[in-house]
């Protein structure tokens, strides 16, 4: 996938809106209604009447939406930093790393909410090998500027993509709302590298 003349900045910048949109994807897909291991329970819904209706969703339900939203919003912040900032390969893949980190704890979630569906199981998977090579390719060794890295870092992120179609997080032409990135403060950019 990765053209080894690519420059580094087009590399990092690739995958950190492939990943933030992945997030925003699999956000957007834990609070459809119709999606998950629960979305054929809207008869039992029906059958209890108003009582049913008014019912609060569960704890844990409510962590996973808050934990995907946060994850979502955290990788916008890591694409509004690399777009606001000059090319700089080190801090590009920091970027991208943090960014694919984020989609991969969405997919934690997605995969939660989506109980023990197999393909959800391989989209998460697949997000993790994403997050790992991101994190590779901005190490200390090669602060982003390792071609070999950034093309293996360019290809986990592309079968990432892949795996959450099949899993059905990211539907393609879906139009997606926009992810705020929330205040980003001193303090949280230093948290995250940036």
């Amino acid at each position: 996938m990765s053209d080894p003349a690519r420059p580094p900045r087009a590399s990092h910048a690739a995958r950190t809106r492939s990943a933030a949109f992945r997030a925003a994807a699999i956000c957007h897909h834990v609070q459809r209604p119709d999606s998950g291991a629960d979305s054929g329970a809207g008869s039992d819904a029906q059958a209890g009447g108003k009582a049913a209706e008014a019912r609060e969703p569960a704890a844990a339900d409510q962590e996973i939406v808050w934990k995907s939203a946060h994850a979502a919003r955290v990788a916008a912040q890591a694409l509004a930093v690399l777009t606001e900032s000059a090319p700089a390969p080190a801090a590009d893949s920091r970027c991208a790393r943090n960014a694919a980190a984020s989609a991969a704890q969405a997919a934690r979630m997605a995969a939660l909410h989506d109980g023990a569906e197999e393909l959800a199981a391989a989209a998460c998977d697949a997000a993790l090998l994403a997050s790992r090579a991101a994190a590779d390719a901005a190490g200390a060794e090669a602060r982003g500027a390792d071609e070999t890295l950034n093309a293996r870092a360019d290809a986990a992120e592309a079968d990432a993509v892949a795996a959450a179609v099949r899993a059905g997080w990211i539907r393609p032409g879906e139009d997606l709302p926009q992810v705020s990135t929330g205040v980003r403060s001193p303090e949280v950019m230093s948290m995250l590298h940036l």
